[in-house]
């Protein structure tokens, strides 16, 4: 077993460790996109019953999840039967394995697709942010389980990735008379604005922002005031379309 050091974390390079990188680098079995969505901060639902605690060779892509939870790289909840990444130190870990030179196409594609929704954010282009948004939704969700704000929610974690190591992400952030939905706020001296994001479902953009502003969730961002940037996000269920409103505060 050979110690090493990967993005200030101490993990263990036994073949198991090897073998799963391997595994992420050749996309086994769409990897590399669950990956991507894990590292957005999403909770993927798998079966680790079938796993044969065989380190080489893996016959599903939930065996190498499994074998992720026995290195210690995921928390698996019996309850849901999810697992998730534990903490932004082991979350580094998984960008170390994806942004390796032989990485497939999957993850640069989602990375460079994210920059520019972050992009077009910045610019208030609106229909661009809705667009990129429901072209996620067609890839990841079948219209019958894309059915409520928390899948809404799922859909903008996982799109807004290339915020990581710009932004800190804070979900349920309590300010001013309630909780705002969503909340990136940027690293000192980085000059980037905070941003305020409202989700509704089967409701309108414009009810969004009102929300953010009677609610003043803005309250807690005062070191940032003069450049914060509110989101109203919306899924119409009938319409099957995003829809999104970007303000200045």
């Amino acid at each position: 077993m050979i110690r090493k050091i990967v993005c200030g974390v101490t993990v263990y390079a036994t073949s198991a460790a090897e073998a799963m990188t391997d595994y992420i680098q050749m996309d086994f079995d769409g990897l590399q996109e669950t990956v991507a969505r894990l590292i957005g901060g999403a909770e993927i639902e798998i079966c680790v019953s079938q796993f044969q605690n065989d380190f080489a060779h893996f016959q599903s892509k939930d065996d190498v999840l499994t074998l992720l939870i026995h290195l210690g790289y995921l928390t698996y909840d019996a309850v849901t039967r999810t697992v998730h990444i534990p903490n932004e130190e082991v979350r580094d870990v998984f960008r170390h394995f994806l942004s390796h030179d032989q990485v497939g196409k999957h993850w640069g594609k989602l990375l460079n697709r994210s920059r520019k929704l972050l992009a077009d954010t910045f610019q208030g282009n609106e229909e661009a942010v809705a667009a990129a948004l429901e072209e996620i939704r067609e890839e990841n969700y079948a219209p019958q389980f894309y059915n409520n704000e928390q899948a809404l929610r799922a859909i903008i974690k996982y799109a807004y990735i290339s915020a990581f190591g710009q932004y800190v992400k804070v979900e349920e952030m309590p300010s001013g008379k309630g909780i705002a939905d969503v909340a990136f706020i940027p690293t000192p001296l980085s000059g980037l604005p905070a941003i305020v994001v409202e989700m509704k479902w089967n409701k309108t953009a414009g009810g969004a922002i009102r929300q953010i502003k009677d609610r003043k969730y803005t309250s807690v961002l005062k070191p940032f005031a003069g450049n914060i940037l509110l989101a109203g996000i919306t899924y119409d269920e009938k319409k099957g379309k995003h829809s999104c409103r970007i303000e200045k505060a």
